[in-house]
């Protein structure tokens, strides 16, 4: 399945859904940050996706890290919600989503970095680097919003 990402876009098509999503943002001593290359639409991201059913958000950011990177971490915080309806997600299924998302800041506990289904590349990227990459700007506030030395939670 393919994606596509609108930011701000007046001929993006209409939202008809929305799902919960989560995304982690973990940088290691380094302060590397572990990100992905996406297989859906070639993108650098940090690493994230749905919610499922009897799962905690905490435990789907874990689940979407190890599934994505080969990562274990563990959830320290909340650094935002991102609900913002002018992100919409296309899909070539028809579906159209609405961006709404918690992004949860983790530590590496563990694992070894691997490639899965959803990413075609897995790597620690320094934060210096993170403007060399073609990244979708509401991941880019995301890491910003890591990186931060405020540590409150942002909304969107």
């Amino acid at each position: 399945m393919t994606r596509v990402d609108y930011y701000n876009d007046p001929n993006a098509p209409k939202a008809n859904s929305i799902a919960v999503a989560v995304s982690a943002f973990i940088q290691d001593d380094e302060g590397r940050i572990l990100m992905i290359r996406r297989t859906d639409n070639d993108l650098y991201s940090i690493p994230g996706g749905q919610l499922e059913l009897g799962e905690t958000l905490a435990e789907a950011a874990v689940r979407e890290v190890r599934e994505e990177t080969g990562i274990e971490c563990a959830v320290t915080d909340v650094i935002g919600l991102y609900s913002d309806p002018k992100h919409v997600i296309a899909y070539d299924d028809g579906e159209v989503r609405q961006e709404f998302s918690i992004c949860f800041r983790a530590n590496p506990s563990g694992g070894h970095l691997r490639t899965s289904t959803e990413s075609k590349e897995v790597l620690w990227l320094p934060a210096s680097k993170r403007f060399e990459v073609q990244i979708h700007p509401s991941i880019i506030r995301r890491i910003e919003d890591g990186l931060s030395e405020e540590r409150r939670v942002i909304w969107t």
